[in-house]
């Protein structure tokens, strides 16, 4: 929570989301199953909302849980949502839980993000993806889309930088809008004064007809093709699980799944 939520009346936060989400006070009403009076009243400070109330709006805003504490706190009641690092014992199940699915989608890269796309954990295939980069660009705390699209990153091994560069804005500007988050919003504006890419021609295989976009990047094993799925905690009452993501990343053409396939293998002799 900012110091500017933090000095924000309640009814002005309410309002906000209200309108962020795109809903009309008669909208919001009807969701939350009270009358539209009510929600006018308690945006304009006339009525004080309880907290069980506020707890019931925020939840059919579908308010991110630490931005519910922040309408607690504006509102005179104590946060709720507690927020533990991953190396708490509270969390002992769950970062084993991550693990395990990382340790499980090998041989294929996955990552752990946290809100910001802060890397968290990784599984070994992802080692493919970051090998030979500048060092400096991997020192903690790294940023995975900072890395994807700097000069100094991943950006020039990519082949299809200018489609790959607009499929990250696109969704780093939808969770800009859906989470109001000034950290995120300020990543956004640094990407987009990345260096523009020259346009390229498309590549003549496999077409996903705009389903996903995939990642087509040059490493030490050869091109390439990957395309990514995110996995996120279905119930999370914790503000740390709550904003961690599993970027999972697939082959998009059989010659990526046997390079990957191969790669893992050598790597499991080496071990030996």
């Amino acid at each position: 929570m900012t110091s500017l939520q933090q000095s924000r009346p309640v009814g002005e936060l309410l309002r906000g989301w209200r309108q962020r989400r795109g809903l009309s006070q008669m909208d919001l009403a009807l969701r939350a199953e009270v009358s539209t009076r009510h929600v006018s009243f308690l945006e304009t400070g006339r009525s004080h909302p309880s907290r069980d109330m506020l707890l019931h709006l925020a939840e059919e805003l579908d308010v991110p849980l630490r931005e519910r504490n922040g309408l607690l706190v504006a509102a005179g009641f104590a946060p709720v949502y507690a927020e533990r690092s991953l190396d708490d014992p509270a969390l002992r199940a769950t970062r084993e839980a991550v693990e395990l699915v990382l340790a499980g989608h090998e041989p294929y890269p996955a990552l752990a993000v946290d809100r910001h796309w802060t890397l968290v954990t990784a599984n070994r295939a992802v080692g493919v993806l970051l090998a030979d980069l500048d060092p400096a660009m991997l020192q903690p705390p790294l940023n995975v889309l900072r890395l994807s699209l700097h000069p100094a990153g991943l950006a020039p091994r990519i082949e299809n930088l200018r489609q790959w560069r607009d499929h990250v804005l696109t969704r780093l500007g939808r969770q800009v809008d859906v989470s109001a988050d000034a950290t995120l919003a300020a990543l956004l504006e640094e990407l987009r004064g990345y260096p523009v890419p020259e346009e390229r021609a498309a590549p003549k295989e496999r077409d996903f007809a705009g389903v996903v976009v995939p990642l087509r990047v040059r490493t030490s094993l050869g091109l390439l093709s990957l395309f990514s799925t995110t996995t996120v905690f279905g119930t999370p009452v914790d503000i740390t699980l709550a904003e961690l993501a599993i970027e999972s990343f697939f082959p998009a053409d059989p010659d990526t799944a046997e390079v990957l396939r191969r790669a893992a293998s050598e790597r499991s002799r080496q071990d030996t």
